[in-house]
């Protein structure tokens, strides 16, 4: 056992994962913009709920310290932090199009290079990022989201490479659809009231979306992923997950043509 650093562990997925690893025996930091949502978390023996916000450094730095300092060090980073923007480009505001990038990417990359000290020096660590199969296949209307998923997974790939020196591992956990509130008020619409030639097609693509989002998958088998992925030996970095997973496969094989077509006849029904 061990302790584990979670962002993002108000709800969904990073809460399931904080008392998977709780039910465990680890020592959870349970991280997240307002502490007051993780009062039933704080309440759990051998875990702290921390004020973390990914998009700040002095958030970040002073969550990292007050967690080493609760349990004397760190074995897993999470990095779990992120929402979802859905719409078209022209859409999005200069405001909208960094939160996304901040948060889902530039986030990642700011926690994870604060925790790298601590890793480094005890030559040892595992740093879990969830991303997602949006990291790997493309659908309609998603491209701010999209591009920090992308950018996740090669920033780890790349990642994985220079820090084995170390002993520390990387792995990226990609779900496909789950079942949170990440497709409800965790979710931001992009929209223009000037730009009006998207809206019939965007709105039949965010209905379709939704709807899959009601029957994906429960975010728990996801946290028992993040934990595999977590205490697994070896050099696996990637770890599929969901029902949808499928998808990636698919777009693995199939000439991107055809792949467009099939995505296309899905998504826009």
């Amino acid at each position: 056992m061990g302790t584990v650093f979670i962002t993002g562990a108000s709800s969904g997925i990073g809460r399931e994962t904080a008392e998977l690893f709780q039910r465990k025996g680890w020592n959870v930091i349970a991280t997240m913009r307002n502490p007051q949502d993780g009062t039933e978390l704080a309440a759990l023996a051998n875990t702290k709920v921390i004020r973390c916000d990914v998009t700040d450094a002095e958030s970040i730095d002073a969550a990292v310290s007050e967690g080493i300092r609760a349990f004397g060090s760190i074995d897993v980073l999470v990095n779990n932090a992120g929402y979802y923007a859905i719409g078209p480009l022209e859409a999005a505001t200069d405001g909208q199009i960094r939160r996304q990038i901040d948060t889902n990417l530039t986030g990642t990359i700011e926690v994870t290079k604060r925790m790298l000290p601590h890793f480094r020096e005890r030559r040892s660590g595992t740093i879990v990022s969830v991303s997602s199969i949006a990291g790997r296949v493309s659908i309609p209307m998603q491209s701010l989201y999209h591009a920090t998923k992308w950018g996740m997974e090669g920033f780890s790939e790349s990642l994985h490479y220079e820090l084995r020196q170390f002993g520390i591992r990387v792995r990226l956990v990609e779900p496909g659809i789950i079942k949170t509130d990440f497709y409800g008020r965790s979710k931001t619409v992009l929209q223009n009231e000037v730009i009006t030639e998207y809206d019939g097609y965007s709105k039949k693509i965010l209905d379709n979306v939704i709807s899959r989002g009601e029957t994906g998958s429960h975010p728990e088998v996801v946290a028992e992923t993040i934990y595999k992925a977590s205490v697994s030996g070896g050099n696996r970095m990637r770890w599929l997950v969901g029902k949808s997973k499928w998808i990636v496969t698919m777009r693995r094989i199939l000439p991107f043509g055809l792949y467009v077509r099939i995505m296309r006849g899905a998504m826009e029904k």
